[in-house]
C-alpha cells in the first residue's frame, strides 16, 4: 500500500470554529431563530455567540466544510500525521487559538493567515431536541489574502509539495484569484484539482467566478440539489442526474491528459461517478436504521474527506467512492462533525 506523504493533500477555504450547545426555547425565541434552520448572523445575533458560551454547556468543534473534508481525510489515513495541508484565515484571538489546537489535534498541518480587523469565524450550532439551528458568522474566514499569504515563499512551497488539492465552492465568494493560482499550478504539473459546488448559491450568485476555475477541475463533487441548480444555472436543460454529470464532465478543460470525474451523491440513494466517454455508474450507499442517524450535517464534507484520503494513495476511483460512503456513514451517527479515534474501512 502506497503510504501517504506529508502534504500531499492541500486544502483552503473558510475555517469556523462549530460551538455547539443544547439551548432552551427562550433562548432562541430571544434571537428569533427557528428551531431548524441555517442563517447568515445579523447585527441582532452578535451577542448571541458570547451569551451561548456564558449560559450553556458547549462544545467546541473546528468547522468550516474544506477544513472538515481535510481532517477526515487525515484521519482515514492516520499515518503519517500532517499529510493533509490546510489554509484559511482567522483572527488573532481565542477562538482562533482553539481551531489551530483543534487542528493539531487532528494531526493537519494549519497555516492560517492571522490578522486583526475581524475575529475568527464562527458557527453557532442551537440544539434542542432534535433540532439544530445554525448561525453562521464568516467574519475573519472572508479576510482571506492571495498577496498576505498563499504568496509568502514558505507558503508556496506547501501548495507545491501536494499533490491533490481540494477547495470547496464557500470560498469562491471570498478569494478566487487564491483558487486560481492553485488550480494552475495543479493544472500545469499534471496534478490533481478538486472543487465542491457546496450550495446551490454558489451556482446561482458566483456563477462567473465558478466557471473560471471550472476548466482547471479534475474531480467535481456535489450534492443532488447542487447538481440541480448547477444545470439550472448552466442551461443544460435536464433535471437527469447522469445527464447533467456528463455535461458537466463535457465542460471546457485545460489539462487534456485527463478526464473530468464528476462525483454527485443524492443521500441516502446512489452516489453516481462520470467514468470518462459517456460512462456514468451508480454506487449504492451503506445502509444505515433512521434511529441510528444523530446528524446529517456534515455527511457531505465527510463523502469528500473519504474520497480524497484514497484518491491521495493514488487508489481506485471506486475504492475512493467507498472510502467517501463509510466516511459518511460514521460522521451521520455523531453530532458535529466528529469522529472515533480510528477508522474501521478496508
Amino acid at each position: 500500500m502506497p503510504a501517504a506523504r506529508p502534504n500531499s493533500l492541500f486544502g483552503m477555504g473558510n475555517p469556523l470554529l462549530d460551538i455547539s450547545a443544547v439551548v432552551d426555547k427562550d433562548f432562541l425565541e430571544k434571537y428569533g431563530l427557528k428551531p431548524n434552520d441555517q442563517i447568515l448572523a445579523e447585527d441582532k445575533h452578535k451577542a448571541l455567540f458570547e451569551e451561548i458560551v456564558k449560559k450553556f454547556k458547549v462544545e467546541y468543534h473546528a468547522g468550516g466544510a474544506t477544513q472538515n473534508s481535510i481532517k477526515i481525510a487525515q484521519w482515514m489515513i492516520q499515518d503519517p500525521h500532517k499529510v493533509c495541508t490546510f489554509f484559511g484565515c482567522i483572527g488573532e484571538d481565542k477562538f482562533g487559538e482553539i481551531l489551530k489546537q483543534k487542528a493539531d489535534e487532528a494531526h493537519v498541518d494549519a497555516y492560517y493567515y492571522e490578522q486583526t480587523e475581524e475575529p475568527t469565524g464562527t458557527c453557532a450550532a442551537c440544539i434542542t431536541g432534535d433540532n439544530r439551528s445554525l448561525v453562521a458568522n464568516l467574519a475573519a474566514a472572508n479576510c482571506y489574502k492571495k498577496d498576505k499569504h498563499l504568496d509568502l515563499k514558505e507558503n508556496w512551497k506547501l501548495v507545491e509539495k501536494a499533490k491533490v488539492y481540494y477547495i470547496a465552492g464557500f470560498f469562491l465568494t471570498v478569494s478566487l484569484e487564491s483558487i486560481l493560482k492553485v488550480a494552475k499550478h495543479a493544472s500545469e504539473n499534471n496534478k490533481l484539482f478538486t472543487l465542491n459546488l457546496s450550495a446551490p448559491f454558489i451556482s446561482q450568485f458566483f456563477k462567473d467566478a465558478l466557471m473560471e476555475v471550472m476548466p482547471y477541475v479534475d474531480v467535481l463533487f456535489g450534492n443532488e440539489m447542487e447538481a440541480a441548480t448547477f444545470s439550472k444555472e448552466q442551461g443544460f436543460q435536464t433535471e437527469d442526474i447522469e445527464e447533467i454529470a456528463k455535461k458537466a464532465e463535457a465542460l471546457p478543460k485545460v489539462n487534456k491528459k485527463r478526464p473530468r470525474i464528476v462525483v454527485f451523491t443524492q443521500g441516502k440513494d446512489g452516489t453516481i461517478m462520470t467514468k470518462g466517454g459517456d460512462k456514468v455508474e451508480t454506487f449504492p450507499v451503506l445502509k444505515i436504521d433512521q434511529k441510528d442517524i444523530v446528524d446529517t450535517n456534515g455527511a457531505g464534507d465527510a463523502f469528500v474527506g473519504g474520497f480524497l484520503s484514497e484518491l491521495v494513495q493514488d487508489k481506485e476511483l471506486e475504492q475512493c467512492v467507498k472510502a467517501g460512503h463509510y466516511a459518511a456513514n460514521v460522521i451521520i451517527r455523531r453530532a458535529g462533525c466528529t469522529f472515533p479515534e480510528k477508522p474501521d474501512f478496508h
